[in-house]
């Protein structure tokens, strides 16, 4: 198999699991199976040494979880990893909630993860916001009527058509983001 760069990884950055395993699959020919592609990938992203989450989005959703706001993860990436990244960074107790693009029809570009978060939070989606940080999100999220605040993870992609659909977009991706400017 070819190299896979930095920059292809990133063109896959927001789109399912499953949906990028299938497509990586598809494109090199590969002979194994897309389940255990897909198992491959888990064991390989999910080590412990990969898993952290930013101190200012930890700060931000400490905030709005003491105050007994809902919240949820509404993710591209499988049920074991969303599962594993919570634990492993300590946001599972405030993030109780969480749908994976495996759960639904559609992954992103898709909106379906979105409306089933509220779905499952008790809330109407006009009244949700999403904080998205890859470029399938924020149009997925219009579609839903919900607002979204786009923190690009890959700061190269925030001038991405996509992003021009959310409601604030952090440029900067994570060294822009404040609880203030959100």
């Amino acid at each position: 198999m070819p190299d896979f760069s930095r920059a292809e990884h990133e063109s896959y950055v927001g789109i399912s699991t499953l949906d990028t395993v299938a497509g990586l699959r598809e494109r090199y020919g590969l002979r194994a199976s897309v389940d255990e592609l897909l198992a491959a990938a888990n064991r390989r992203y999910l080590e412990p040494a990969r898993t952290r989450a930013y101190p200012k989005i930890r700060k931000f959703v400490e905030l709005p979880s003491g105050e007994g706001m809902p919240m949820a993860v509404a993710s591209g990436s499988s049920p074991e990893a969303v599962d594993v990244i919570l634990a492993g960074t300590g946001l599972d107790v405030f993030l109780r909630t969480a749908v994976s693009a495996d759960e639904v029809p559609h992954g992103k570009p898709a909106p379906d993860v979105f409306p089933e978060a509220a779905r499952r939070l008790g809330a109407d989606p006009a009244h949700r916001v999403v904080l998205e940080d890859a470029a399938p999100g924020p149009a997925a999220a219009r579609a839903t009527g919900m607002r979204c605040l786009a923190i690009p993870n890959v700061a190269a992609q925030a001038d991405a058509p996509e992003f021009a659909t959310a409601s604030l977009l952090l440029r900067g991706g994570q060294t822009e983001f404040t609880a203030r400017a959100a």
